[in-house]
C-alpha cells in the first residue's frame, strides 16, 4: 500500500501527460546483428565480391544482405480499430 502511494508522488515523464486514449504500439527492432568491416585493395576485388553476393555495390556506406529492399513508410497510417 505504502508503495503505490510512493510510486503516485514520483514525477512521470513529460511525454505521459500527452499519452492518453492513444493505440497500442511496438517498435521492431530493425537494427542488424551484427556488421562487418570489409577492405579491397583495388576495383576488381570490389567487383569480385559484388558478384559473389550478387549485388551492385555503388558508394552507400553499408549494405545488407541477403539484400533488403528500402523499407517506406511515409505511404502508411496506423489505426486502432475497435
Amino acid at each position: 500500500m505504502q508503495e503505490d502511494f510512493l510510486d503516485d508522488m514520483k514525477p512521470k515523464p513529460e511525454w505521459k501527460k500527452h499519452w492518453k486514449d492513444m493505440p497500442e504500439f511496438h517498435q521492431e527492432d530493425l537494427t542488424s546483428f551484427r556488421k562487418l568491416f570489409v577492405h579491397f585493395e583495388c576495383q576488381q576485388d570490389v567487383d569480385d565480391f559484388a558478384e559473389l553476393i550478387g549485388q551492385r555495390i555503388t558508394k552507400a556506406p553499408s549494405i545488407w544482405f541477403p539484400k533488403k529492399e528500402p523499407r517506406r513508410y511515409a505511404d502508411k497510417r496506423w489505426v486502432d480499430e475497435p
